[in-house]
C-alpha cells in the first residue's frame, strides 16, 4: 500500500485505486474551476492528466485561482498546472496543451484516448463541441455550469442537464444539446441567482469585453472540487 495514498485507499479500496492510477482524465480549462479539480485529480491519484488551456496567469486571477501566486504571473496556466502536479504525485502522466478549445481546434484532440473529461470552461460554442465530440465516442464527460456572480458555494448540485433550473447557461446548453439530439448531461450547476458586478467597465474595455463576470475565492473552488468527486466516484465505480 503507497503510504502517499493510503487514506484514500483506505475509502476507496485497493482495486478502486488500481483503476484510477490507470485512468486518464483530460481536463478543458484550468482556471477558478478547472484548477481545483486538477488539484483534487492529483491528490487521488489519477495516473495521466491532460491539461487544455491557453491562458497565462494574470493578476486578477490571484483571488480566485489556485495556481495563481505573484510568482506565477506571467507563465502559462498548464506549465504552471504540470509543475504542481508533479509535485504532488512525480508519478504522474501530465500532458500539456496551450489551445484555447474551440469548434474549430477541437480536431486536434482524440476524446477515445480518455477515460473521463472535465469541461471548466466558459464559452457555449466549446461546451457544446466537448459534449458533441465525447458523446460521439462513449467517454463520459461532466460539465461545469456557471460561477461567476455567485456567493453561495453550498447551492452547488450534481443533476443531468435535463433537470436544471434558474442557471441561464445549463438553460441554454440544454436547448443547443437538444438540437443535436443529446439529451442527457451530467452537470455541476447552481440555482443561486447571480449577482449585478459592479467595477468591471474599465477592465472590460481594456480586454475589448462587454463585461466581466465578478468572482470570490471559494464559489469555482466548490464546484471544482465537486467535479473531481464526481469523476473520481466514477471511475472507482463506487
Amino acid at each position: 500500500m503507497h503510504e502517499q495514498f493510503l487514506r484514500t485507499q483506505m475509502l476507496l479500496g485497493t482495486a478502486a485505486l488500481e483503476r484510477l492510477q490507470n485512468a486518464r482524465v483530460a481536463v478543458f480549462g484550468i482556471g477558478g474551476v478547472g484548477g481545483y479539480t486538477v488539484e483534487a485529480l492529483a491528490r487521488s491519484g489519477i495516473g495521466q492528466l491532460d491539461l487544455i488551456d491557453s491562458d497565462c496567469v494574470s493578476v486578477s486571477n490571484i483571488n480566485r485561482q489556485i495556481l495563481a501566486t505573484h510568482s506565477t504571473v506571467g507563465l502559462p496556466k498548464v506549465e504552471v498546472a504540470k509543475r504542481r502536479i508533479l509535485d504532488i504525485n512525480p508519478s504522474c502522466t501530465v500532458r500539456t496543451h496551450e489551445v484555447f478549445y474551440t469548434p474549430e481546434t477541437a480536431g486536434q484532440f482524440d476524446f477515445s484516448e480518455y477515460d473521463y473529461i472535465v469541461d471548466a470552461i466558459d464559452t457555449v460554442t466549446g461546451k457544446l463541441a466537448l459534449v458533441e465530440r465525447a458523446n460521439a465516442v462513449g467517454t463520459p464527460i461532466i460539465c461545469c455550469m456557471g460561477t461567476g456572480n455567485k456567493l453561495d458555494a453550498s447551492a452547488f448540485e450534481v443533476s443531468d442537464i435535463s433537470k436544471t433550473s434558474m442557471c441561464p447557461l445549463a438553460r441554454i446548453m440544454r436547448k443547443e444539446l437538444g438540437k443535436r439530439g443529446i439529451k442527457h448531461l451530467k452537470v455541476v450547476y447552481s440555482k443561486e441567482e447571480a449577482l449585478t458586478p459592479t467595477g468591471w467597465e474599465e477592465e472590460a474595455a481594456a480586454l475589448g469585453k462587454r463585461q466581466i463576470p465578478g468572482s470570490v475565492a471559494f464559489v469555482p473552488g466548490a464546484a471544482g472540487l465537486i467535479l473531481a468527486g464526481e469523476v473520481i466516484k466514477d471511475l472507482a465505480k463506487l
